[in-house]
């Protein structure tokens, strides 16, 4: 068969895109999740990205996402001085001791530590974890969307937060069952006020958390794991658990993530072919929450005056 290069180059340019477009077609969709609120333990499949990470000789020590069938997204201090041959990674896992049916693991065969990770302290907190090979997607195991660049989580933004970490800061072990907590996003103004010298909040993070409130944060073992927010049908990756307090139940201090939307071009410069779903969240917070309310409401009472009677409660 005769060779085409100028074919071959446009042939490979288009199963490019296709492969781009097959992954945003199937990313952050999560049919088994019917949460309304959290702070509980998960039910299985409600969040078929949660990745539990362990030393392979040992148990699990941090959190990560399946971004697509190939690659998961962790945090890069979770990595120091571990080697990909030392870890082992599972999916479709619920319970950490008990049977889990829709579980499968694999092997890592690279580890992918953003070059300038740690300067200030858990800047660009990120890593990829390449598979050894591919996983099949079901509903216990499919991967999330990511937020795109330029993506906006304003404050108040509702966001999730999924892992086995600790329950509170006492704990001696991780929990058993994989949980999940909702937190309001938090400025990076506010975040940076309430950590004062203790730690510097950068462009490159993202904060959640109930400032001065507590109860419900990130804590350790959850260090890699996905904060992820709805949009529509569709999950999206805002944050990488990062960093928190001293003790991750101390009211002080919002939970610090690294900020995916930053990264897209480093995350698809590295994975290459078969890139994950970006999409844009665009989302002020509480004001434009308020202002798409009242929006709303105005639209009805002037358009559609007449279908108020109808639904007024007898």
């Amino acid at each position: 068969m005769k060779f085409n290069p100028a074919l071959s180059v446009a042939g490979a340019i288009l199963l490019n895109i296709a492969g781009s477009f097959c992954q945003l077609d199937v990313c952050g969709k999560a049919p088994l999740n019917n949460k309304i609120v959290g702070g509980e333990d998960v039910r299985a499949g409600s969040w078929p990205w949660q990745v539990s990470i362990h030393l392979i000789y040992g148990s699990h020590f941090c959190g990560g996402s399946l971004i697509n069938k190939d690659w998961v997204l962790s945090a890069a201090h979770c990595f120091q001085d571990i080697s990909a041959s030392g870890i082992l990674m599972y999916f479709g896992r619920q319970s950490q001791s008990g049977l889990n049916p829709n579980e499968i693991y694999r092997k890592a065969s690279r580890i992918i530590i953003h070059s300038n990770y740690g300067n200030p302290a858990y800047d660009n907190d990120i890593a990829l974890v390449q598979l050894s090979s591919s996983v099949t997607f079901s509903d216990y195991i499919w991967p999330v969307c990511l937020a795109a660049a330029g993506s906006i989580f304003g404050a108040g933004t509702e966001s999730w937060v999924s892992g086995w970490g600790k329950l509170q800061s006492g704990d001696p072990g991780i929990s058993d069952i994989l949980q999940e907590v909702q937190l309001p996003i938090v400025s990076n103004s506010a975040c940076s006020t309430a950590y004062g010298g203790i730690a510097t909040v950068t462009s490159n993070m993202i904060c959640a958390g109930l400032i001065n409130v507590g109860g419900k944060s990130s804590c350790q073992g959850d260090s890699g794991g996905p904060v992820v927010s709805r949009n529509g049908s569709l999950w999206i990756q805002s944050g990488i658990v990062s960093f928190g307090g001293s003790k991750c139940d101390d009211p002080r201090y919002p939970s610090v993530f690294a900020r995916v939307s930053r990264y897209q071009d480093w995350i698809t410069s590295n994975i290459g072919s078969n890139p994950p779903g970006f999409v844009a969240f665009n989302n002020d917070g509480f004001r434009s929450s308020l202002n798409l309310l009242l929006f709303g409401i105005s639209l009805i009472f002037s358009i559609i005056p007449f279908t108020f009677s109808l639904y007024v409660p007898s």
